[in-house]
Order: structure tokens, then sequence, then C-alpha cells
């Protein structure tokens, strides 16, 4: 037992060189053993230093190709029996083609070579199989005493790469003791002798039955309704909830296997984003694509996301240093291949930009970079013009002008029936982007939605510095509401609008339902370890300067038409005139130095549902 645990604590490259130099003895004895099977007895010691040697080198050539000299104290699954097979196959081709051409000092026959063919995938394989039944018995016969026993929910694939996780980690200390399944007719089974013991509608009471303390899940293994189910009812019968890495991650190896404990972006996570590979493939083909604003929350991850569609370049454009030095670091990092250019500029300087569009001649722009604070937007309302309006008008006008193929707008849900000076320029640069598509062959769509969790300034890491600081938690209203998204399901589908898009289109993603910010408050109090009211107030403040008790999405004539993917819809509405469009920005940029009074009037005109607020409340 000491020996394979120490093994186990080697480092993976001198675990590797170990296994190589046991697989060289294991060829050679397997080489001997087929020629002494065939012809009754061993060879002359001119066969051993020549054939044998021969047949050795191969092997250990073919098979570190095949990469078997890792994995060892891992369970055998029926990738690597294909991978065994393989490799012992290509070893036989190619020891069989030496002995065809008469390879040097190589005169193994073909019966031998057959025979060792056989042996090699029984007895290999055989022998990571003792290694592995070794591995579990050590596991084992730690005490028992010192583990935390535990249900892993899912009794599915998902389930089972966690146990095997689980069981390859035994600094865990975890005593896995049966499986919660989402169908009845799998109760009873075992997964790889673990039985399935129940339904998740009943996981905390067969916990607490059981003697088990803690559930565990994968990141992507339940949609939040169901985590927010389990975390409420699991106090009740002593049980907590701890998630591991995903389902992916835990396929891959690479990632470390360190139990935490469920955030408030599990209690809101829904289903994964279905996207349409081919279509997404097929709009980027090899194109450059550059996104603006690509230091920030949604730009970032809309960077990460391209990397799997192998554009040929991906201009970031951003004027934050610090954020663009990082994130070129992490994306190449990501894909070490991957064309990047780090373009610093502000997309406001028009030379700067028209010099990119020049250089670059991108074939997609997705124009992510704007102001999103909504108060300081109500006190700076001239910079807010031109951030939002003037800049958007800029650079869709260099698209048009520079044969951009599709020029990707991303709005909020703030510009439907807008209180706010950010929400109605959000609103007007939609106008505008709408009505260049009508006159324009690049296509111009804008992409609509609401609050992502987690963003820069967002209301989930002000709440989690509030609660680190032993409170209060600062909510304007009781009964305000938002929609939220993370963060990678809306970049997904920004990029899957953006692909089916044929020009004109306002889409609208899925925001599911709309969550109370007094409840997103006391979920995350509470999953801190705290009571609400008890170790942690919550304050309510009255509402900010332009902020909505609700938000909307979509304005009242618009129509709701449906795409071909589920999470996305389309806002219909009857386009603006681009020359009217044109005259109400260039107004607006007239009286941008003017004042907050002049900008709110222009803005009024031009959009007819802005309501803006009182002054007293602008003064707030």
């Amino acid at each position: 037992m000491v020996r394979i645990q120490s093994f186990h604590h080697l480092s993976p490259a001198t675990r590797q060189v170990i296994c190589a130099g046991v697989l060289a003895g294991v060829f050679a004895f397997i080489h001997l053993a087929a020629y002494w099977l065939r012809f009754d007895g061993l060879p002359d010691r001119d066969f051993i230093a020549t054939s044998v040697l021969w047949a050795v080198a191969v092997k250990l050539l073919v098979f570190g190709r095949f990469h078997l000299f890792r994995g060892w104290s891992q369970v055998v699954n029926f990738h690597d029996l294909i991978a065994l097979g393989g490799a012992a196959s290509l070893s036989a081709g190619v020891l069989l083609l030496m002995q065809m051409f008469q390879a040097p000092a190589f005169n193994s026959p073909r019966s031998v070579l057959l025979t060792d063919w056989g042996f090699t995938i029984v007895l290999v394989g055989g022998l990571r199989s003792l290694l592995r039944f070794a591995e579990e018995s050590r596991v084992k016969s730690q005490s028992k005493n010192h583990q935390t026993r535990v249900f892993i929910l899912g009794a599915n694939a998902s389930g089972e790469a966690l146990l095997r996780a689980v069981r390859r980690n035994p600094e865990l200390s975890y005593r896995v003791e049966g499986f919660i399944t989402h169908t009845p007719g799998s109760i009873g089974s075992r997964i790889d002798g673990v039985p399935v013991v129940g339904l998740l509608d009943d996981a905390c009471s067969l916990a607490e039955a059981s003697g088990v303390t803690e559930l565990l899940i994968t990141a992507d293994e339940l949609p939040g309704s169901q985590v927010r189910s389990l975390v409420e009812r699991g106090p009740a019968h002593g049980v907590t909830v701890k998630v591991l890495p995903s389902y992916a991650q835990l396929l891959s190896g690479r990632v470390a296997l360190k139990p935490r404990t469920v955030s408030i972006e599990d209690l809101l996570r829904r289903d994964p984003v279905d996207l349409d590979m081919t279509k997404l493939r097929r709009w980027i083909d090899d194109g450059v694509v550059m996104v603006t604003g690509s230091a920030g929350s949604i730009g970032s991850e809309i960077c990460r996301q391209l990397l799997q569609f192998e554009p040929r370049k991906i201009l970031l454009v951003d004027r934050w240093e610090n954020g663009q030095f990082f994130l070129e670091r992490e994306l190449r990092s990501l894909k070490p291949t991957a064309e990047l250019e780090v373009c610093m500029a502000d997309v406001a300087d028009g030379l700067r930009m028209a010099s990119l569009f020049r250089e670059h001649q991108p074939a997609i722009v997705i124009h992510a970079a704007a102001y999103k604070h909504v108060p300081l937007m109500e006190a700076n309302p001239g910079e807010a013009v031109k951030n939002i309006c003037l800049t958007t008008q800029l650079l869709a006008d260099l698209a048009n002008q520079n044969q951009v193929g599709s020029f990707v707008m991303i709005s909020t849900d703030k510009a439907v029936n807008p209180t706010s000076t950010m929400g109605t320029c959000k609103r007007v640069a939609e106008l505008y982007v709408q009505s260049l598509n009508q006159t324009s062959s690049c296509k111009f769509v804008t992409v609509r939605f609401g609050n992502v969790l987690g963003s820069n300034g967002s209301v989930v890491p002000i709440f989690r510095e509030q609660i680190a600081a032993g409170g209060p938690l600062t909510v304007t209203h009781e009964n305000m509401t938002r929609f939220f998204m993370t963060i990678p399901e809306a970049s997904q589908l920004v990029l899957q609008a953006g692909a089916m898009g044929n020009g004109g289109e306002i889409f609208v993603l899925d925001m599911g339902e709309p969550v109370r910010i007094v409840d997103l408050a006391r979920d995350m109090i509470r999953l801190s370890g705290l009571e609400a009211g008890e170790d942690i107030e919550i304050e309510f403040t009255g509402l900010r300067p332009g902020e909505k008790m609700y938000e909307e999405l979509y304005i009242d004539d618009e129509k709701h038409l449906p795409t071909p993917h589920a999470k996305i819809m389309v806002a219909a509405g009857e386009p603006a005139s681009l020359s009217a469009t044109r005259a109400a920005i260039r107004r607006l940029a007239d009286v941008s130095e003017s004042g907050p009074e002049p900008i709110l009037r222009e803005l009024q005109q031009i959009v007819v549902q802005y309501h803006p607020p009182a002054k007293q409340n602008r003064a707030a």
C-alpha cells in the first residue's frame, strides 16, 4: 500500500517514465512468450538481442503516440480499450511490414507476431485493471470514520464521471452512498457498484435516513429552480449541497476537484444554450471579427466564445489598458494558435476607428462598448449621448462604408419605455442601426437583453462586497424586479442572433422570469450561511435617478415574432427613415454640451416613450 500511495503522489512525468519502463519489460516478456508458445522453447541470444528489441522499441513508440503511458490509476473505460486495441494493432502492423520487407536483424515469424498481438491486448489490459483494483483497495482501506457520506445527484454519465473523480481523489474523504435520479425506472440499479437509491424530490429525506450529510452535484447538472429547492429543504434534514466541476471539465481531467458551496449563479442557472454550430461556423467562416468593448464583461466573453469558431483574426478594441492586457493573456492561454490583434482605441475617436476599419477590413463587427450605469448617465447626459448615440452612428457608418458583412449592436431592456438617459440613448442607437440597414449591403442587427450576472458594477458583486463587510445590503425598493442571465449564456445568444440575422431585426433574448431584487439579496445572505434580519440587515434606499421598478423587453407597438431558436425572438416594428434618424442625432450632437434640459427635450422628441424622472429625483 505504501508503494502504491507513493506512486500516486509522484509527478505525472515521473509516473509516465516508470510506466514506460514497466511496459518495456512486459513487451519483452510477451514477445518471448509468443515465441516459446509457437516453437516450444526460447530463442537464441541473437534473436533476443535483435527481434525482441525491435518489437519493444516499436511498441513503446506507438503506445506513447496513443498516450498509453498515463492514466494508469484511473478507471478503465471503453475509450481506453479502443486506444489499447489500436496501439496493439498498429504495432503488429508495423512489425509485420518489417518482417515482410526483411528489415535488418528482424526475423520474427508472422505466427509469433499474431500471438504477440493477442497477448499484448490481454496482458496490458489486465495489468492496468489490476493496478486500478489495487488503487481502489487503497482508497477503501482508509478509515471510513473520517469520510463524509454523500449522495451524487444524477444517475447518468455526469454522475458516473463525478463518482470516478471522487474515487481518484481520496483527499476529499468522500464516501459515496448512492445516486439520486430523475427517472423512477433506474431506482435499484447500480453504477460502478453504487446503488441508485431514489428520486430528486426525496433526496433530502433519503439523505437524513442514510446518515448522508452532503449532496454533490456537477455545475451543469440541475436547473436553478431545483438547486434552490434542495438548498431550502436541506438544513431541516441536516444536509448541505456542494457543487463540483462540470461534466466536461471532469472528463478533461484538467481541473482541480474542489467542492464549493452553492452560489447565486447556481440558483439562477437555466438549461444550457443549444447553439446551431453549423450556422455559426458558416457566419464566422475564417473572417476577421471586431469586438468593441472587448475588455468588458460581455465583450470579453464574446471573445472567449469566438475562439471555438476559429475566425481568421479577432480584433480586441477597447481603451482599458489593464483589461486588454489580461484578456489577451487569457485568450492566448485558452488557444495559443488564435490570431489576436489588441487595438487600444477609444471607439468615439473617428480617425482611429476609420484607420482600424481600413487596415483590418473586418467581416463582422460586434459593438459591445457603451456606458451602462444609469445613475451616472443621469448626472452626465451629454456623455451618454456621445458615448452611445454618436459612437454607434460612427461605427455603423464605418461598417457601411467598409463593406462589413454583419454589424451586431448590443442593446438593453432599459431601451424599452425608458425612464433613464442611458436607456433612451440605447433606443436612439437601435433606431439608427435599424434605419441604416434599409440602404446598406451590411446586415445591421440589434440584440436586446436584460441584466447579466456578475458583470462589473452589477448588483451581485455589490451584494457580495456588502455581505463581506457585514452589511447592510442596500435595495432601492421592496418590489423592484430585474431580468437576469449569465454572461456566457448572453454571449452565446448574441453570436447566435448575429448568425441568423438577415438585417434590420431587433432580436430579444428570452430572459426567463423576472427576479425580485430583495429575494436575490436574501438568497445571497442565506448562501453565505447567514440569516437576513438576524445576522445581516437589508435596507431600502428608494429609487435612484432614472431607475424603473421593473424592466420590459418589448415596446407596445412591437410584434413578438419567433425565430428558429427557442431563446431568441424578434421585436418587429416599423423602422424609422434614415434621413429623419440622422437629423435627430445631429440635433442631439448640437446640444450634447448644452446641459441636461436641452438634451432631455431632444431625447423626448426622438423617443416618444421616454418619460424622464422628475427634477428632484434627478438631483437625488
